[in-house]
């Protein structure tokens, strides 16, 4: 199933083009912000999975293009991501595990706008990367039972800001760096998703075109590594790193949009710099 939050965070369900309009199963829930409803449908997905397709019977949607698109994780617990995570030119070999942590606050949706902050950097990178959505708690999970936690995809693009002071968390958390979406891909959509090409554009000029394949950790040993250091919760998400052959500046008007193989439409947002900088 593909799920979204449209308009006024309503939950939905993508059917082709068509947006169905799946509000109707989270009545009662009790939640108190889109974050906190995500995550209890996330925690009662057995149940949650029958109300929805109830919710959505007989409806003919809505063109998905008429809507506003927010992100399916607005607030994530936990947004931690990897550094590096692939096999490329420059980086054959295996490398140690090494992940950090972004600031959740830093998520925004598709067709957004990112914010070159005005801190002075040396360029503005956007890496695409798959995320995970964790299901279940995650804590000194085993590889071969990793993926028993895992509830879904969407695709995420880790903007970058170099040569700050501050490490991963300065360079990364700034408000909405955090490009997430359009749509959450329940995990019996994707039958590996260790096997997904991923495509960056930036204004129409293809930047990124490789797999999922080429990770130095796949999913199953990454979210061991990573939930032996802190546990992982329903609704937190793990983008699973980049690979950097193909990075170049991104910069004031500039349009990025990034497109994972089974993950539904790209993910799409343009580029503001209140300075006017030019690295081209």
């Amino acid at each position: 199933m593909k799920l979204l939050l449209f308009d006024d965070y309503k939950l939905g369900v993508l059917n082709g083009d068509q947006v169905m309009d799946a509000s109707a199963a989270t009545t009662g829930l009790g939640y108190h912000s889109p974050q906190e409803m995500m995550q209890m449908l996330i925690t009662g997905w057995d149940e949650m999975q029958a109300r929805i397709a109830d919710a959505v019977a007989g409806q003919s949607g809505v063109p998905v293009a008429s809507v506003r698109i927010r992100p399916p994780l607005p607030r994530p617990g936990q947004l931690m991501c990897m550094a590096g995570n692939y096999l490329e030119p420059r980086k054959p070999e295996r490398g140690e595990f090494n992940g950090f942590l972004k600031s959740p606050n830093s998520v925004i949706g598709h067709l957004e706008t990112v914010e070159l902050c005005p801190a002075e950097a040396s360029v503005f990178h956007f890496e695409p990367e798959l995320a995970i959505v964790i299901g279940k708690t995650a804590s000194r999970v085993a590889p071969e039972a990793a993926m028993d936690c895992v509830f879904g995809y969407t695709q995420f693009i880790d903007v970058s800001s170099r040569g700050l002071p501050g490490g991963f968390f300065l360079g990364k958390s700034w408000h909405t760096f955090g490009p997430m979406g359009p749509f959450l891909v329940t995990k019996d959509e994707v039958p590996n998703a260790n096997a997904l090409p991923v495509k960056l554009w930036v204004n129409d000029e293809l930047r990124h075109d490789f797999s999922t394949a080429e990770m130095d950790r796949h999913i199953p040993e990454l979210l061991a590594e990573l939930s032996n250091v802190l546990p992982l919760q329903p609704g937190d998400v793990v983008p699973t790193g980049t690979h950097h052959h193909g990075l170049a500046p991104v910069q004031d008007g500039d349009t990025v949009r990034l497109e994972i193989g089974g993950l539904g439409a790209p993910l799409q947002v343009t580029c503001h710099d209140p300075l006017g900088r030019n690295w081209r």
